[in-house]
């Protein structure tokens, strides 16, 4: 089967709730249990932290189990030179998600560090984008695990 880690940066947790208008109003625990019916082939690992350092320690303890990640750093994607230096070392595929389209919105958004060590990045589908990327990995990993 294939393994799937899910990793939410910092206020991603609040989604459903914070800002409405620009997340939607369905919570990632509601969209996660949809995406958990719509991809049976994938064991689905979930992670959420508000912390850098915690984001850091998770993607290094995915080495050796996990087969993809499906990453979406909030804010730290604009911010952190540590996360990306970890999704590098880490010899695992990453596809960054951004559930708003990061270059519609502030101009700080625009510039993601994280994305360069991505295989690729999926903006502005609303929560859709985590099954996209997931398709993803289904499409170009399956025969691996197999």
């Amino acid at each position: 089967m294939l393994q799937v880690a899910i990793v939410n940066g910092p206020n991603l947790n609040l989604v459903g709730t914070r800002e409405t208008d620009i997340y939607g109003g369905e919570s990632l625990d509601s969209y996660f249990k949809k995406m958990e019916a719509q991809f049976p082939q994938v064991a689905f690992t979930y992670y959420q932290s508000n912390v850098e350092g915690e984001l850091i320690n998770f993607l290094h303890n995915c080495r050796g189990k996990i087969d993809g990640i499906v990453f979406n750093g909030g804010a730290y994607t604009h911010t952190s030179i540590a996360i990306p230096d970890a999704i590098a070392a880490i010899n695992i595929p990453v596809v960054e998600v951004h559930i708003s389209n990061i270059y519609a919105r502030e101009e700080y958004r625009k510039t993601s560090y994280t994305a360069a060590k991505c295989v690729g990045c999926i903006t502005g589908l609303g929560l859709n984008g985590y099954a996209l990327a997931t398709q993803y990995f289904v499409n170009t990993l399956s025969a691996k695990t197999s």
